[in-house]
């Protein structure tokens, strides 16, 4: 596919750096899940590009991208305009564009306060009635040039029908929204199991070393789940239990690496696990989409 080739042309010249934490705790809403969520902001640096990461809402994340080159700067999402506002005024960075993921409106909900002059909102053609402010209607295969640097937009629906991704395979960096997570997967509330894997699988497809954003901070309750099907999985048990480490202090586990959630992850293995495939009753005539529906429907039920 073409991802896969622009990625493989490209990762071995960019590679995640280093993160730090900002000795600076940001305010943000009490979580309303089990665990405690992170309240520090992250700076992730690329050669000529820096992610900031962020708490928003109650387990949300929100990120920003920056190319000094440029001074171009990517909202990816807008769960809440606060917080997005405390980063980029302590930045000294200017908001360029809005790249939304799908219309939930965890999602979109910063949109329009944060839409000033000069701000491009971007968002799925197919939910563009519900994406305030939106400028340009993206579906899939579309590539955009934000800056210096450039986004492939992929096509993931499954969790909302217009959902869609944003994949940067210069440095090898997916923002995935709500369809894949840590060890886990978006609840399908619109499409098929046949579109959703479709998009899982378009992830999978790409170089092991991509780090995948995703929009929430899941991971360890996704994983108690993984264990309920795959309980034998090594890569997993150890995961699981650097997982507990890290948010016993209240750290993110976010990014994390398509490598491993490939090894792990059991909404990317459904097809592939005979111990996934036994626990959830997964027989030799099931596709895979049907594969994966039926973890769906185990993790909908956990």
């Amino acid at each position: 596919m073409k991802s896969r080739q622009l990625a493989s042309r490209f990762s071995a010249a960019f590679t995640v750096l280093s993160t730090t934490q900002s000795p600076t705790a940001w305010a943000f809403q009490p979580a309303l899940s089990n665990h405690s969520f992170g309240s520090r902001m992250s700076s992730t640096r690329v050669p000529k590009f820096e992610i900031a990461q962020f708490p928003c809402r109650s387990d949300n994340y929100g990120f920003l991208l920056h190319d000094p080159a440029t001074g171009n700067t990517c909202a990816i999402d807008t769960p809440c305009a606060t917080s997005y506002k405390k980063v980029l005024d302590e930045k000294g960075w200017k908001l360029t564009h809005i790249l939304n993921t799908h219309r939930h409106y965890d999602h979109v909900d910063g949109n329009l306060e944060l839409k000033t002059e000069g701000v491009t909102i971007i968002g799925p053609k197919n939910e563009r009635k519900e994406i305030p402010g939106i400028d340009t209607k993206v579906g899939g295969g579309e590539e955009l040039e934000l800056g210096s640097f450039k986004a492939q937009v992929l096509e993931a629906g499954g969790h909302t029908d217009g959902h869609v991704a944003f994949y940067f395979p210069e440095l090898s960096v997916i923002f995935a929204g709500d369809c894949l997570f840590s060890l886990g997967c978006g609840k399908m509330f619109e499409g098929t199991p046949t579109q959703f894997w479709s998009s899982l699988e378009t992830m999978r497809s790409l170089p092991d070393e991509t780090m995948v954003y995703c929009a929430h901070e899941y991971t360890e309750s996704n994983g108690k789940f993984a264990l309920s099907v795959e309980p034998n999985n090594q890569v997993l048990i150890d995961r699981m239990a650097v997982v507990k480490q890290k948010r016993a202090r209240g750290a993110a586990t976010v990014p994390t690496v398509l490598g491993e959630e490939k090894k792990a992850n059991p909404f990317l293995r459904g097809d592939i696990s005979e111990e996934i495939q036994q626990n959830v009753g997964i027989t030799a005539t099931d596709s895979p989409a049907e594969a994966f529906g039926k973890i769906r429907k185990a993790k909908d039920n956990f």
